[in-house]
């Protein structure tokens, strides 16, 4: 006989709240199996692989309706997603070992030990960023552009120093920024959208060793299509990812 679980066994089993089950129940994310003549809810196996599912993507930093249209997407590959989660936490594994041996280093020359040079400070940031955008996006990157566009913008990435990163982390934030005030303009062809979006490409070109129309159009579509992309944007405000295509596809010239 299946084991079953109510929303209390399961809530000590899984380490998440009743309240939480009752919230992903309420969402349509997380649905009882049945319930018992008492009256309470319970989960079945699938239930818990699929609770177990929800909590990986969260620990990706997914928004709850993301993470329901992820799962109910057509053609969901379930260990295709397992596999890719992942490769994901490998990534950031290696990325806090990577910034231990940094630390490490820094402390070392703090009392005397070793000394560092300027470029040193700042590898592990420079490699960190450039291994966790290739762990999240680096497969559909390829297989749409292919790799040597990746590989170039990777490289360019390792060849900038600290100025140049301070000068692309600053960009980035200014964008998100323009597109928030033109988001709340409604106008995705107005003069805020369009400054937006020209600098938008800007930061693109830190990035990009050759700018197209057609891969910019191609980026902000991959913001809509693919729910991590939309979750970069949607966590400052929800629907800003819809808003940032339509806004550079209007600036381009391009349709929907």
């Amino acid at each position: 006989m299946e084991a079953e679980y109510t929303v209390r066994t399961l809530s000590r089993l899984a380490g998440v709240s009743p309240r939480t089950l009752r919230h992903y129940d309420a969402l349509g994310l997380l649905r009882p199996s049945g319930t018992k003549p008492s009256g309470y809810r319970v989960y079945g196996p699938a239930g818990l692989e699929r609770l177990q599912r929800i909590l990986f993507y969260r620990e990706l930093g997914l928004p709850l309706e993301e993470i329901r249209k992820a799962l109910g997407a057509p053609g969901y590959d379930d260990l295709a997603a397992l596999r890719a989660h992942r490769a994901t936490l490998l990534e950031r594994w290696r990325r806090v070992e990577s910034l231990v041996e940094l630390l490490d280093r820094t402390i070392a020359e703090k009392e005397g030990r070793i000394v560092m040079n300027d470029k040193e400070r700042f590898e592990a940031f420079k490699k960190g960023f450039v291994e966790s955008n290739e762990s999240e996006f680096g497969a559909e990157v390829r297989a749409k552009y292919g790799d040597e566009s990746m590989d170039a913008s990777n490289r360019k990435v390792l060849g900038m120093d600290e100025a140049k990163m301070q000068q692309a982390q600053e960009l980035a934030d200014e964008v998100v920024a323009e597109f928030l005030a033109a988001q709340e303009t409604g106008d995705v062809s107005g003069p805020l959208a369009r400054r937006a979006a020209e600098l938008h490409k800007r930061w693109l070109c830190l990035y990009w060793t050759k700018y197209s129309k057609q891969a910019h159009a191609g980026i902000v579509r991959m913001y809509v299509e693919d729910p991590r992309f939309t979750a970069y944007y949607d966590r400052h405000r929800p629907g800003l990812a819809v808003f940032v295509r339509d806004a550079v596809l209007a600036w381009l010239g391009e349709p929907l």
